[in-house]
Order: structure tokens, then C-alpha cells, then sequence
């Protein structure tokens, strides 16, 4: 999935390249192949907001979802399902249409996800959520593009920083708080918000560490879409919190 930028090597690191480096390097490559990204994580975008606002504002849908407990569950399988093929199944996540197929099975289960728990919350905090995670996107996409700083570097301290944002999460369930809240939503939100810098750079290439093959349009939406759901959900929690719901 990822590989070192050939331009790299002038930093005198050690790397081990793969065939489709040279092919990458290419800006016209580069830039097809952002353009493709963006596109499917538009309708994605497009198709969670729609699920997010339907159970917002039509209330027989919430009904329905509150008395058909399974379906959310089930939702919650499939999302797991096929998420975890597309990140381990090569031939899953490059075949055409296999790969739009799971994308869109996934995309629709998270958005049924989001819109069921997006409606426990009150909509203007929903709604505030939204903005304010739309804003904190294009902010931190346009900084990604625009640093020189290389964070592609950084996947080992945002691992370690999620594994202690997970364990942390776990606490919460048994010293839950007003303070807690708002301490591991922020902190939440911030480590998302360098994790879509992260996955920004890797799929820009041009001289960074590392970047990602021009065939994984796929995952590399994907990063993407759930860096910018995660970060939705803990802005929707600090907001909550903040207010004292």
C-alpha cells in the first residue's frame, strides 16, 4: 500500500521502493489520481450528511431505527466487515467493481451509523458539529498541502497516540465525567485532526517519506472519509459535553 518517494532519498534515508515509484513521481499521475480520491470521498461525504439529516428531521426514521435495534447492529458487522477486507484484501480494494461494491456497502452502513447516533444529540449541536468539522477539514487539507513538514513520518507516534486514545475511552466508561468528557474529546479531535494531515501527505507524495500506490484510490479514500468522521464524532462530543448535555 505505501512506498518511499524516490525524491526522498536526497534526505540520505534508507528506503526500499517499489516499481511504481517512477509512475507516481509522474505529476499528471499524482494528480488524476487525487482528483479520483476526492471525488469518491465527496459522495461519501454526500451520502453520510443525507443519512445524518433524514434522521435529524424525519422522525418516523428515528421510530423505526429505535424499535429495529438489529438493524444498527447489523449495520455495525457490515461496516466492520468490509472495512477490515478493504484494508487487508489487496485484490479487494483494486478489483473494479469489487471495490466500489464494498466501498459503497460500507459508506451506506456508516452513514445509517452516524445518522442513529447523530439523532441521541440535539440537532443545532449536530448541525454546529458539522460546520465546525467541515471548516477544521478544509483548514487542515490546505495546511497538509501546504507544509513543508513532512508528517508521513509521524505513523508510529499517531499509532501509539491512538492506542492511548482507545485505553483512555475505556476509562471513560467507568469515571465518566463532565471534564473527562471534554478532555477526551478534545483530544480525540486533535489526534484525528493530525491523522487527516497524515493521510493527506501520503496521498500527495511529491518528495515526502512515504505515499501510497496510484492503484489504492480506494483506501486512501477511505483513510480520509473516517479521519474526517472520527473527528466529527469527537467535535460532536465536545460540543455535547461543553454544554453540559
Amino acid at each position: 500500500m505505501y512506498y518511499n518517494d524516490p525524491e526522498a532519498n536526497k534526505y540520505g534515508a534508507d528506503y526500499s521502493p517499489f516499481d511504481n515509484t517512477t509512475a507516481f513521481s509522474d505529476v499528471s499521475i499524482r494528480a488524476g489520481f487525487i482528483r479520483k480520491v476526492y471525488s469518491i470521498l465527496l459522495c461519501q461525504l454526500v451520502v453520510t450528511i443525507a443519512f445524518i439529516c433524514l434522521f435529524l428531521y424525519c422522525e418516523p426514521v428515528q421510530l423505526y431505527a429505535r424499535n429495529h435495534v438489529g438493524l444498527f447492529y447489523g449495520a455495525l458487522a457490515v461496516t466492520f466487515v468490509t472495512m477490515i477486507a478493504m484494508a487487508c484484501c489487496e485484490n479487494v480494494r483494486r478489483s473494479f467493481p469489487t471495490n466500489m461494491i464494498f466501498l459503497a456497502l460500507f459508506t451506506l452502513c456508516e452513514g445509517y451509523l452516524l445518522g442513529a447516533v447523530s439523532s441521541v444529540y440535539e440537532k443545532d449541536e449536530v448541525l454546529m458539529a458539522v460546520g465546525i468539522t467541515a471548516v477544521v477539514v478544509l483548514a487542515i487539507t490546505i495546511f497538509a498541502f501546504q507544509t513543508k513538514y513532512d508528517f508521513t513520518m509521524m505513523g508510529g507516534i499517531l499509532f501509539v497516540a491512538l492506542i492511548i486514545l482507545i485505553c483512555f475511552g475505556f476509562l471513560m466508561i467507568f469515571f465518566h465525567n463532565r471534564v473527562l468528557s471534554i478532555v477526551y474529546a478534545s483530544l480525540g479531535a486533535l489526534v484525528f485532526g493530525v491523522y487527516l494531515v497524515y493521510d493527506t501527505q501520503i496521498m500527495m507524495g511529491g518528495g515526502k517519506m512515504y505515499s501510497i500506490s496510484p492503484e489504492e484510490y480506494i483506501f486512501a479514500a477511505l483513510n480520509l472519509y473516517l479521519d474526517i468522521v472520527n473527528l466529527f464524532l469527537y467535535i460532536l462530543q465536545l460540543i455535547s459535553a461543553a454544554r453540559g448535555d
